[in-house]
Parts: structure tokens; sequence; C-alpha cells
């Protein structure tokens, strides 16, 4: 008869090992795309001196789902990806490449296979643009700057995707910051202060 022992107890005959289910959510589905997180993605892909670590973390999520060829022409996600390809660290390059490849030929085999996309509702992306027009005019930057959009962005992620107490809270304490702190507004224009690093650090979630 087959025995097990666990330390600190008698060993004992082996039960039958049970098969254990975990629930998969919506957002985990490799077709059900969050368009956020999609554009938050290439926002870190595009930032100018992003860190490899930063890189790797966007690639792998990015990794878990296959959009549709709507999203990718919609969101150019792929282009920002294709062009992670040419990165001089042969970690990101490797993983870009796969992530291309593996798109490309599952978009080949599956034109007109419908894929699920979440979208934020009207009412949230006002107060987001709103956001970001108040980052915008501390930070003297267009609306459209990378910088702007990655910012409010991480924002929104940090604080679970939701425009509640806390993401106000967290972009008030943001724009005192940068308006009266001129270091770290300067090293933030400069990327020498990475967004998420700025955001962590000031974040009321």
């Amino acid at each position: 008869m087959d025995r097990f022992v666990v330390r600190g107890c008698k060993a004992g005959p082996a039960q039958p090992q049970s098969k254990v289910y975990h629930q998969a959510t919506l957002e985990s589905l490799k077709r059900v795309v969050v368009i956020e997180d999609i554009k938050r993605f290439k926002s870190i892909l595009e930032l100018p001196n992003q860190t490899k670590e930063n890189l790797i973390d966007a690639l792998l999520e990015l990794k878990k789902k296959i959009p549709s060829q709507e999203v990718l022409r919609s969101t150019k996600i792929g282009h920002a990806v294709n062009r992670m390809r040419k990165n001089p660290d042969p970690e990101v390059a490797e993983l870009a490449k796969v992530i291309f490849t593996t798109w490309r030929d599952y978009i080949k085999e599956n034109k007109n296979k419908p894929s699920i996309e979440v979208r934020c509702d009207s009412k949230t992306e006002r107060f987001r643009h709103n956001a970001r027009k108040l980052f915008a005019k501390v930070l003297e930057l267009e609306i459209e700057h990378p910088l702007i959009e990655n910012l409010e962005q991480e924002v929104f992620h940090q604080c679970s995707r939701l425009i509640n107490i806390p993401y106000r809270r967290t972009i008030r304490t943001l724009i005192f910051t940068l308006k009266h702190k001129s270091e770290v507004q300067e090293h933030f224009k400069t990327y020498k202060l990475p967004v998420k690093q700025l955001v962590e650090k000031h974040k009321k979630c």
C-alpha cells in the first residue's frame, strides 16, 4: 500500500488526490481583450528610456492575449510590438518576436473568429480626459504627449481601473507634487523618474 509522510505527523495511508479546479475570469481568457490594457501596454512600449523590467512586464502581459484584427488596427499595438523586435536587449527583442509571430499566425488562421472587447464607459472616459488635461496644464505639455497618456493610464491601472475617491485623490496629489516640486517635475519630464515609480510613491489607492 502506498504511504506518505507529513513532517510532524505519523505516516498514514495515502488518500486519492482530487482535482482542484480554478474558476477562470472573463478577462483571463486569451480572446477577451481589455482595450484600456492594450493602450496602456502600447504606451509603456513607446515611452522613451523605459526600463527593461517595464518592457518585459508589458510584453509578458501582451503574450497572454490575442487581439482581433480590428483591435490591432485601431490601437496599433502590433506596430509597437514589432518595433520591440529591434530592441538592443536580446531578451526584449526575442519576447517581442514571439508575440508578434503568434499574433500574425493566429490572425491568418482565424480571420473571422470574433473576440470580446472591453471598453470604458463614456462617463469614465470624461473623467480620465479631464485628469489628462490637468496633467498637461501643470507639465506644460500637449494632452496627447506620451508622458501625459502614460501617467494617467498608470494611475487608472493602480487604482483597479476605477474612477473613485482613491483615483481622484491620487490625481490631486500628483498634480500638487508636479506643480510645487520642480525637481520631481524635471526628473519626470526628462524620463529620469519612471512613471510607475512616480505613481507608486504618490498613490492614494
